[in-house]
């Protein structure tokens, strides 16, 4: 059974980090990769590896539509096909590399690890809100790169009962755990839901919001197969009329309502395998207030990332001590909050398995 879904999109960088200046190496699923841009534009992914003698080609230049590689100057071009060899005309019979699937949507630059034949755009997770004018977009540059295996991040997005442990200085409160969680699956997604009624501010909505009083708090989760996580929070003033529902669209909110009282924002979460034990890390947030604001940009960028920051530092703690057990593995135990994780990790489980 492989260790990674194939057939599926993954976020390789963001849309300003490929570039026609230079290339872009970076790992995913075990896979070396380069990526560039031609002159109209468009991205390329291929191996990162010159045919001829093996240098990565991202030791190598962009000039035009081509990748040169650095070595001995061979030049391939978007679909990996090595086009001239400098000293000879003829380009010896073979000379290619695999090129993959590439998507530019959302911000994002996607690509599909798998069966070329099987790449389907409507795969992909529906972050339109990143190009949604009503809502200001502030994506944390550079991404993170974590080493802890991908699932334990997925688990980590979909359990924020940890947020009363790991975030309790800025988007945390001690009274997240006492709420119930909500539970909901589909083929591919699995929800969390938990409302946090009539309790404190977090630090972070006390200073974005100017809450003193309580609130009425919405958590939403939702994870999809293999590993994208939206995660939809906001509030209202207490007793403004908010009420429990299945999905954040749901809520009742009285005259006056979220935009005059409340807020909301997203975290859009995009997990990436970059080997068996490290992962790349891409985050945005969207916010619908203060959009016009870039100090608020600034300061929403500098908080989140100082609160991920938090999480990367206990997951590479995880990783570190599960490594340290490799020969022979702990069990672990599992408590209410592992639901959602888990249902996740067997939907990935079983999608490997089909796969194969």
């Amino acid at each position: 059974m492989g260790m990674f879904l194939k057939n599926a999109w993954y976020a390789a960088a963001w849309d300003h980090e490929v570039t026609t200046d230079k290339p872009l190496a970076r790992t995913i699923l075990n896979e070396p990769l380069v990526l560039f841009r031609d002159t109209s534009g468009r991205i390329a992914a291929l191996e990162d590896r010159c045919c001829h003698r093996h240098l990565p080609l991202s030791k190598g230049k962009v000039i035009g539509d081509i990748l040169q590689c650095g070595y001995h100057g061979l030049e391939f071009d978007t679909l990996g096909v090595c086009v001239r060899v400098p000293g000879q005309t003829r380009v010896p019979p073979g000379s290619r590399i695999r090129s993959w699937p590439v998507l530019e949507r959302f911000q994002f630059i996607w690509v599909w690890m798998g069966d070329a034949d099987k790449a389907d755009e409507s795969l992909l997770p529906n972050w339109q809100v990143m190009e949604d004018s009503e809502w200001a977009v502030v994506k944390g540059d550079p991404p993170f790169r974590i080493p802890c295996h991908y699932e334990l991040f997925n688990d980590n997005l979909l359990d924020l009962s940890h947020l009363a442990y790991v975030h309790i200085n800025n988007i945390g409160t001690s009274t997240v755990p006492d709420f119930p969680i909500v539970t909901t699956k589909t083929e591919n997604t699995v929800r969390m839901i938990r409302w946090i009624m009539d309790s404190p501010p977090a630090p972070l909505y006390a200073r974005f919001g100017g809450f003193v009083d309580n609130i009425d708090r919405w958590q939403y989760a939702e994870a999809m197969v293999p590993s994208y996580n939206t995660v939809r929070v906001g509030c209202l003033p207490a007793g403004c009329g908010a009420q429990p529902g299945d999905h954040p669209d749901d809520f009742a909110v009285v005259s006056g309502g979220r935009d005059a009282q409340g807020f909301e924002f997203y975290n859009l979460n995009a997990i990436t395998p970059e080997t068996e034990n490290t992962t790349w890390y891409f985050y945005a947030h969207s916010r619908n207030f203060a959009q016009d604001d870039p100090n608020m940009d600034e300061e929403f960028s500098r908080e989140l990332r100082g609160a991920f920051q938090e999480d990367v530092d206990i997951l590479a703690a995880q990783q570190m001590n599960i490594d340290r057990h490799a020969h022979n593995p702990k069990e672990w135990i599992d408590i209410r909050v592992d639901g959602p994780g888990l249902a996740l990790r067997r939907m990935v489980a079983d999608a490997i398995a089909s796969e194969s």
